[in-house]
């Protein structure tokens, strides 16, 4: 790295204005995409590209500056996921009635900065020592390098997500010209058939992200739902849940179909959830004592007082001071919570060894395979599980507060070891384009207060528009809040709550199963595995959701079979932008459903509505311009998502 290099600006004005603005847009599309499927999708790459052509249209910008903007603008992802992985089930546990500003600003804000902390002694270890891949900080940085084109990469962006929001507009929340689904389903017998996809162009983007594999593991999970488990509930058991069957008898297929999935089939998928959670932390168990051990070690050894500037953390002095600092205002919650000193203490004691912990493993999963394939959901799963198995003993099996008190100290953990991870990707690109590691903690700590600023007013804007969990009649499009269903469905269940554990513990041995198909797969060294937390979360959610995802992992697998790698092509950033444009419209729509009550503010009159053909064809007409942008020979060397 020569001098011109290290003397180039990093953390400048306009680029923490820019990253704190890219941060907080993100944040509100990942919240809504993560409600809705399931998933968020990482935001480094599509921040750094609107960076390089912003800041080149400003003049005088430069590599350092633009992985400034990427890294704080990537708290978004990480802020979102941390939230809407948890703090839903507060209003599914009835403990909140929207979401509150403050707590969540601190739930958010703090647990974020506590994730920035706590992975700073790992940086030297993970990325400088051991010289772990994080494959998409390497993608990341190969894409700072290679912008000699933003505005093209910034014109795919753009051009997608027009395309992305336009088509959102259309469907049912909007105008109406489209059905939001395009579906199928009959009786046979007592069972029930069904066939269907969600005409979504961000789910056909997030599959083309995340690839073939999770894509039909997710559709697999889908078809054990919908396609077994749901025909033989209706043949065989429906008649001996007699309120299930009352309510029913007199419905649609598609109906009755989706009224047995939220009454029963869906706990399946939380079973299966909570033993890949289990099994997650199994499975790396020597993972977490060499990220637990790296991490004590560097910050034995960060103590050297002449370091060059690309290779200078945070002082670990300030590191500790801040970690106290930013623990103690949690602590005050929990005591609010459960109005006892020694339990809050114990809760805060929790949330902190679980937080490096997990924060830890965290940062460590991320270098292996990438922050895309970490099982976070399922080290939240363990916290809250860890945490509510203490709490009982000392509250007792039928607190009130107790379900409440687990899934805060989960939510401070999540959105730890969330941030974490993204972090040591984006410290990964930072090493290898020679930036400066304090400049890049800093920024992702500023990143992380501005994206857990617009959580609450979002999802409450969601809350109110469209709501969340099962569909109810008020909400027939609900979002489905997969994970935070999950860890509302693992808190009650532990603090007396009833669940239809039948149901729990045959999901259970359908993980169990899918764990050893994997592990067998592992052994003959396939290249297709079966990860069961994606099959979790696709028998969870309804079918229509896997459909798009899977058809856009199909997408990624035939332009890599052209001998084109998806994710190292300007296809990612179409895919990308449709994302982010449907998600934003998302979010915007919902201002006028809930200033006007109404749910059909733009709807067009009834004889401008076409049915589910129009919608499967402007989906078929969007992948074939993902394909084209994908395979188009002036493709420059980019894009994998971060």
């Amino acid at each position: 790295m020569n001098a011109h290099t290290r003397a180039a600006p990093q953390l400048t004005a306009r680029a923490i204005i820019l990253a704190i603005a890219l941060a907080m847009i993100l944040a509100a599309a990942n919240v809504y995409l993560g409600l809705f499927a399931g998933a968020t999708i990482a935001s480094a790459i599509p921040a750094a590209v609107v960076s390089m052509a912003v800041l080149r249209a400003l003049g005088g910008s430069g590599i350092l500056e633009n992985n400034i903007v990427a890294t704080g603008a990537s708290a978004g992802c990480s802020i979102a996921s941390g939230v809407i992985f948890t703090l839903p089930a507060l209003i599914f546990l009835g403990a909140w009635q929207d979401f509150q500003f403050w707590w969540v600003l601190a739930i958010a804000g703090l647990g974020g900065l506590l994730g920035v902390l706590f992975s700073v002694p790992l940086r030297r270890s993970l990325v400088v020592e051991q010289q772990m891949s994080f494959p998409e900080g390497q993608a990341a940085a190969e894409v700072l390098k290679a912008g000699t084109n933003p505005a093209r990469g910034a014109k795919i962006l753009a051009v997608s997500a027009l395309a992305g929001g336009l088509v959102k507009f259309t469907a049912a929340s909007g105008l109406r010209l489209i059905p939001d689904t395009a579906q199928y389903a009959t009786y046979i017998g007592k069972g029930i058939a069904y066939i269907g996809t969600n005409l979504s162009p961000a789910l056909l983007g997030v599959g083309y992200i995340v690839g073939f594999n999770i894509g039909a593991i997710m559709l697999i999970g889908g078809v054990i739902a919908w396609n077994i488990a749901i025909p033989i509930y209706g043949a065989y058991f429906l008649d001996a849940n007699a309120p299930l069957a009352a309510a029913v008898i007199h419905l649609s297929a598609t109906d009755a179909a989706d009224a047995i999935r939220s009454a029963e089939i869906r706990y399946l998928g939380v079973g299966a959830m909570l033993i890949g959670g289990v099994w997650a932390l199994v499975s790396i168990r020597k993972s977490i004592l060499s990220g637990v051990r790296s991490g004590l070690a560097a910050t034995r050894a960060n103590v050297a007082a002449s370091i060059v500037p690309s290779d200078r953390d945070l002082p670990m002095k300030y590191v500790l001071i801040g970690i106290v600092l930013f623990t103690l205002p949690l602590a005050a919650l929990y005591q609010a919570i459960v109005g006892d000193l020694g339990i809050a203490v114990t809760m805060t004691l929790i949330m902190i060894v679980a937080g490096f912990v997990f924060c830890s493993v965290s940062a460590y999963m991320a270098g292996l395979v990438g922050s895309s394939n970490n099982p976070v959901s399922g080290i939240t799963i363990c916290t809250i599980l860890f945490a509510s198995l203490v709490l009982a003993l000392l509250m007792g099996r039928h607190a009130a507060a107790g379900p409440l008190a687990a899934i805060m100290i989960g939510a401070v953990v999540c959105c730890a070891a969330c941030v974490a991870g993204d972090n040591l990707q984006d410290l990964k690109c930072g090493y290898l384009i020679g930036a400066s590691p304090w400049r890049q903690q800093l920024m992702l700590g500023i990143g992380a207060l501005a994206s857990a600023l617009v959580m609450a007013p979002v999802l409450n804007l969601l809350l109110k528009a469209y709501g969340m969990g099962p569909a109810t009649s008020a909400h027939p499009h609900s979002l489905q809040a997969a994970q935070a269903t999950l860890m509302e469905a693992v808190s009650r269940g532990m603090f007396g709550g009833s669940l239809p554990w039948t149901m729990v513990i045959a999901g259970a041995a359908i993980g169990v199963g899918i764990i050893v198909c994997d592990e067998i797969l592992k052994w003959r060294k396939a290249r297709f595995r079966a990860p069961v937390l994606a099959a979790a979360v696709g028998i969870y959610l309804p079918l229509e959701l896997s459909v798009p995802i899977f058809l856009g992992g199909v997408l990624a697998a035939v332009v890599a079979r052209k001998g084109v790698d998806p994710e190292n092509h300007q296809g990612m950033l179409f895919a990308a932008g449709l994302i982010t444009g449907e998600s934003l419209v998302g979010v915007l729509i919902a201002v006028p459903i809930v200033l006007t009550h109404h749910d059909d503010v733009f709807a067009l009159p009834g004889g401008l509505r076409f049915g589910g053909w129009l919608g499967l064809l402007i989906l078929a007409a969007l992948a074939g311009f993902l394909y084209r942008t994908a395979v188009a020979k002036s493709a420059p060397q980019a894009p994998r998502s971060a």
